[in-house]
């Protein structure tokens, strides 16, 4: 049932192809993150459906996405987020199901929370060893390529928004599974939505404006390090404790 109401609202946006949008990819932007409660997400889509296109790929609006992220074996990368530090890198391999696509993404954050990517296509999920990608690795990621290995996957479903102006993306997640691929460790996470605002600069925004209305404020949540959490139960978590006990009361709203 919750997947027919979300389906019923998603109609009623005009449509935008993939290859229309090749314009507000925003390889350097700002990014605003927020995470609301499964529960919320018709009412939140219902408010922007007249000033926002929604992205449609081969007839599909939720579209599906699988990752799998690399990390050092003592995972640095999920260390340097936890202790706070302001320029981070995170590497991915993500695989687009509806447009048939995989890419090897290196994400760097700056002191200025400044988002800057680089990707590069590959043949599959697994190519990211293959020497095409080592050579893009070391002339774009901090680490080299030979100290990293799978860490995490995740899977979901997402929904793309666009504004009218086509000047910012709207990323809406939803059916969130993550799994530790070394111990099978997999948790579910079906009640939560995250949401990422993805813009040039800090702009005006129809959407800012109507979860702010909604009383649902930004709050940075990143899929990684969560997935990280719920899946390596010895990891060193305590600096996201608090952000643990937020996302509990979110998913019960």
């Amino acid at each position: 049932m919750k997947r027919e109401i979300i389906d019923t609202v998603l109609s009623g946006y005009p449509p935008v192809s993939l290859a229309e949008i090749d314009g507000v990819r925003l390889m350097n932007r700002i990014d605003t993150k927020y995470t609301i409660s499964y529960a919320l997400l018709p009412d939140m889509l219902k408010r922007l459906q007249a000033d926002y296109f929604v992205q449609e790929i081969n007839g599909s609006r939720l579209n599906a996405y699988r990752t799998m992220y690399l990390d050092t074996c003592d995972r640095a990368m999920y260390l340097d987020h936890h202790n706070g530090r302001c320029t981070r890198e995170k590497i991915r391999v993500r695989s687009y199901y509806d447009s048939q696509s995989v890419y090897l993404e290196v994400k760097n954050k700056n002191n200025r929370k400044r988002t800057k990517k680089k990707r590069i296509r590959l043949p599959e999920i697994k190519a990211y060893q293959q020497k095409e990608a080592e050579v893009f690795l070391e002339t774009y990621a901090k680490y080299p390529p030979d100290v990293l290995i799978p860490q995490l996957e995740n899977s979901f479903h997402r929904i793309t928004l666009i504004n009218r102006k086509k000047t910012e993306r709207l990323t809406i997640d939803i059916d969130l599974m993550f799994r530790n691929p070394s111990e099978g460790i997999e948790k579910q996470m079906d009640d939560l939505v995250i949401i990422e605002l993805k813009q040039t600069g800090y702009l005006p925004s129809l959407a800012k404006n109507v979860l702010f209305d909604m009383r649902i404020h930004p709050m940075s949540i990143s899929k990684y390090c969560l997935g990280t959490i719920l899946t390596v139960p010895e990891i060193k978590s305590n600096r996201f404790k608090e952000k643990l006990i937020q996302l509990n009361k979110i998913r019960k709203q």
